[in-house]
């Protein structure tokens, strides 16, 4: 009886035993399926890490293209006066983008290369709107030039012009300008009577005075009216003679004060016609060479001499 406990005690140990290692097995299955679909996943993930990586660095390359092309439609733009307002938003859009550090994930750069194609598309109408504003700008540049030509040959002419009327101004003051057609110097006695000269020479104990007589010639251009003809003696020491007493005085030459012998008011009518002077010195005439000057108004028109012996 006892024995028969003993062999119906065995096959159930026997069977609790393989149920155990069953079990044990099972898990340890289970345990490396787990273990080979943690290592799976991890390198699937380190595969999509390491696409995100390469996509993060292509698209930032991308980004700093973009942002340079665009850079440099900004700075034509500007150039050609448009207004880069929105450009300038959207380049320091692209250099915030371009400074952030994140790891960008699939969504982000998915959108982030519709922007750069959307950029793509703007710089290509950008770079329509330059050629147009270039095609503009050249033809402005050409008619300003066009004007700048005309302009300068205006300034050539109005030049031209205002030379040939200071040419013609000069040219009529120096027409109307008087002349003498002659002058001829006389000695008077203390009788008042002429004395004969010898080639202009007169005797110191005979002359008192002298009379001069100068013939203005005809001219047509010079202008009519009131004038005043001064007279200036010279004495042999390079000196003009004068006598307040006797209506001499100064007047106005070359910016300096002259003194004049005697002066004559006249008028004249740009007809030929005949001035005469009288002077009487107060005291006798120096030996030598004495020289007549005639001006009239501001203008100087010639002389003549005589001789005292």
């Amino acid at each position: 009886m006892e024995q028969f406990s003993k062999d119906q005690k065995a096959p159930k140990t026997e069977q609790g035993k393989n149920l155990i290692l069953v079990v044990l097995v099972l898990l340890v299955l289970i345990s490396g399926a787990k273990l080979y679909l943690d290592h799976l996943d991890k390198n699937k993930q380190t595969a999509e890490i390491s696409v995100l990586t390469a996509e993060n660095e292509i698209l930032s390359a991308r980004l700093d293209s973009v942002e340079k092309q665009l850079q440099i439609r900004i700075l034509e733009l500007e150039k050609l006066g448009a207004n880069v307002t929105e450009l300038r938003f959207l380049q320091d859009q692209l250099i915030q983008e371009k400074k952030s550090n994140a790891q960008r994930s699939a969504g982000e750069i998915e959108a982030l290369n519709q922007r750069i194609k959307d950029l793509s598309t703007l710089l290509v109408q950008k770079d329509k709107e330059i050629g147009q504003l270039q095609e503009r700008f050249q033809a402005v540049s050409s008619e300003n030039e066009e004007l700048k030509s005309n302009q300068s040959e205006l300034e050539k002419e109005v030049t031209e012009i205002n030379l040939q009327k200071e040419e013609l101004a000069t040219k009529v003051a120096e027409a109307s300008k008087l002349k003498i057609s002659g002058i001829r110097v006389s000695g008077i006695n203390a009788r008042g009577k002429e004395l004969d000269a010898k080639g202009k020479t007169f005797k110191k104990k005979q002359i008192k005075g002298i009379r001069i007589v100068v013939q203005l010639a005809d001219n047509s251009v010079a202008e009519k009216g009131s004038r005043t003809a001064y007279l200036q003696l010279v004495g042999p020491n390079k000196l003009p003679i004068f006598d307040l007493a006797k209506g001499s005085g100064t007047f106005k030459w070359s910016g300096e004060e002259e003194f004049f012998t005697v002066k004559q008011e006249f008028w004249y009518d740009t007809k030929e016609q005949t001035i005469v002077f009288f002077y009487e010195k107060g005291s006798a005439y120096s030996l030598g060479i004495h020289e007549v000057k005639l001006y009239v108004d501001k203008q100087y028109l010639g002389s003549s001499s005589f001789v005292i012996e």
